[in-house]
């Protein structure tokens, strides 16, 4: 049996290598797959994290919170539709950028956080310096002036004709209830509450 065995090793020898080295392999690319799957599901488990707690805020949350609150939010509800590199400025002087990140396709967004109360405007002063900075000292590609309360008329006229996108309180309470920023950006200068001078009807 052994005699046998040995005239035969160098025939049998090459197959019984391959087997081994066939094996090693499939154990090696089966550790990279489940690696690679734990990888992904963390991140998608992350993801549905993320959008679970934006959801769970109310716009009677967001009135309550403090402006540096009001601005991590904003960063994460930025993080829950995809941006990445998201970063929170937290204090003055950041010249109108309170949030800073990038799209889901590359392009970078600035944002201007203003926590008043709701029945407070942003007026055309305040659009008007963000409209210097956004581009100009941020290199926005997409501009974002995100409100608690509404904007007056001339803020609104002003952001749509420099493509600021005014996210009044009305636009805020979609994102905050899923809507994603992009789906949002179309909006650009339609709702924010019932038009001004006029009472909303009972």
């Amino acid at each position: 049996m052994l005699l046998a065995l040995a005239l035969t090793w160098k025939t049998v020898w090459p197959y019984a290598a391959g087997v081994v080295l066939a094996t090693l392999l499939g154990g090696v690319g089966w550790w990279l797959l489940r690696a690679h799957r734990s990888a992904v599901s963390g991140d998608r488990a992350w993801q549905a994290a993320e959008e679970r707690k934006a959801r769970e805020v109310a716009m009677s949350d967001v009135d309550a919170m403090t402006w540096q609150r009001f601005e991590r939010y904003v960063a994460q509800l930025c993080r829950r539709d995809g941006c990445t590199q998201v970063v929170v400025s937290g204090k003055t002087g950041d010249l109108g950028a309170d949030v800073i990140g990038l799209m889901p396709d590359g392009r970078r967004l600035v944002i201007q956080c203003k926590h008043y109360a709701p029945h407070r405007t942003v007026g055309s002063g305040e659009m008007q310096k963000f409209l210097g900075t956004a581009r100009a000292e941020h290199g926005a590609d997409i501009a974002v002036y995100v409100a608690t309360c509404n904007f007056t008329a001339a803020a609104e006229k002003l952001a749509v004709k420099h493509e600021i996108f005014a996210m009044h309180r009305d636009l805020l309470g979609a994102w905050v209830r899923g809507s994603t920023l992009e789906s949002l950006l179309p909006l650009n200068g339609t709702g924010g509450g019932p038009p001004r001078g006029r009472r909303p009807a009972r």
